[in-house]
């Protein structure tokens, strides 16, 4: 966990464990040590607590990443900042909450229910972990897409008795796919999707696939992801209306594989529209939504929310992966799909622990905090 203090004008405190997506990582994990970077000299944002397992706590940050043989385990591109080396990492019972304003959470599901549960009733906790997602008071957020349903947080206290509140991210492979229907559904419609994952090795954890399992191969199953890919993408893209949120009626179908790529998922998507849809249309509304995007101009945000290639061989992890610092969702392969009356097929790449978790985590805080709900 990670906590910062608020001034009159900034945010200082907040805290965060880490994971990637819904591994059990802790602190030194790698989406931890992303979380690490997202606020290295961040103009709002200074960390000043951290926790983790009883087995880390006591211990600087540089030790409690070192392996039984003593090497430093740092998995993330770039040196180490300075700000986190000598920093104690405590108990999350040890954690001094009355200095806290903001919690990030990226503890496994099992340990978060306890833990955010104990956080929100004070605090508001911006989560990575899917603890709360699918509870019915409880949004789940991608900054720049389903901002209205920031409302629903004053409904989750008021039901909790809170003085903070949950706002959870999606899975990592959802984001991408959420991210990319979200202007054809408002211009043209959406009936139906079918979608095919090729996800990366970063995306089970450390421990998460083994290098025998994952060399020269293609995983064709990864367990429990293709029902939270359904059930998150039509929340996220239903409707508020009287205090809940109305799921949008599209059929999802999709095949979640994993593949020998380190960082980056890809998607194959088949999308079914209500009005007619064409590649140039299709362009002209991505092209639109970068200039019109809510977050724009925001710390964590990139210059272009959307990148949409002509050219039939993008997107590539290799490639797309650095575009906005991971925050950018690619788009490319734009055809008509001739199996609906109307409809398109394009690839898609979302960076998995930038925008489908740490980093986007950051961005969602401050999302909240430029609507006054931290």
């Amino acid at each position: 966990f990670f906590f910062k203090q608020k001034t009159a004008y900034e945010i200082r405190n907040c805290d965060w464990s880490s994971d990637v997506c819904s591994s059990d990582l802790g602190v030194t994990g790698s989406v931890g040590q992303e979380f690490v970077q997202s606020l290295n000299e961040h103009p709002w944002f200074e960390v000043t607590q951290i926790a983790a397992s009883e087995r880390s706590a006591g211990k600087n940050y540089l030790d409690a990443i070192r392996n039984e043989g003593g090497i430093i385990m740092w998995d993330v591109g770039g040196e180490i900042p300075e700000y986190i080396k000598s920093m104690t990492v405590k108990k999350v019972d040890e954690l001094d909450t009355s200095q806290l304003d903001l919690v990030f959470s990226a503890v496994e599901s099992k340990a978060a229910i306890d833990i955010e549960t104990k956080m929100a009733a004070e605090l508001p906790v911006v989560s990575t972990s899917s603890a709360y997602r699918y509870e019915d008071d409880v949004p789940i957020l991608i900054p720049g897409i389903n901002d209205e349903q920031v409302e629903l947080i004053e409904t989750q206290k008021k039901n909790r008795n809170w003085k903070g509140f949950v706002a959870p991210l999606p899975n990592c492979t959802t984001t991408g796919l959420a991210i990319t229907l979200k202007p054809l559904l408002e211009q043209y419609g959406a009936k139906k999707v079918m979608m095919t994952s090729m996800q990366a090795i970063s995306g089970g954890g450390k421990s998460g696939v083994s290098a025998m399992g994952i060399t020269d191969n293609i995983l064709p199953y990864i367990p429990k992801e293709e029902g939270k890919v359904r059930l998150e993408t039509r929340k996220i893209l239903g409707k508020l209306v009287d205090g809940k949120i109305q799921d949008a009626d599209i059929r999802i179908s999709c095949t979640c594989t994993r593949v020998p790529v380190i960082d980056g998922h890809t998607e194959s998507v088949f999308v079914e529209t209500t009005k007619e849809i064409d590649p140039a249309k299709a362009k002209e509304t991505y092209n639109q939504s970068n200039k019109d995007i809510s977050v724009l101009g925001l710390p964590s945000a990139p210059k272009d929310y959307y990148a949409f290639h002509e050219d039939p061989t993008r997107p590539q992890p290799r490639m797309e992966r650095t575009v906005g610092d991971g925050m950018t969702t690619t788009i490319g392969r734009v055809e008509k799909e001739e199996l609906f009356d109307n409809g398109l097929k394009y690839m898609l790449f979302s960076h998995n622990k930038k925008m489908g978790s740490a980093k986007g985590a950051v961005l969602l805080a401050e999302m909240l905090y430029k609507k006054g709900k931290i």
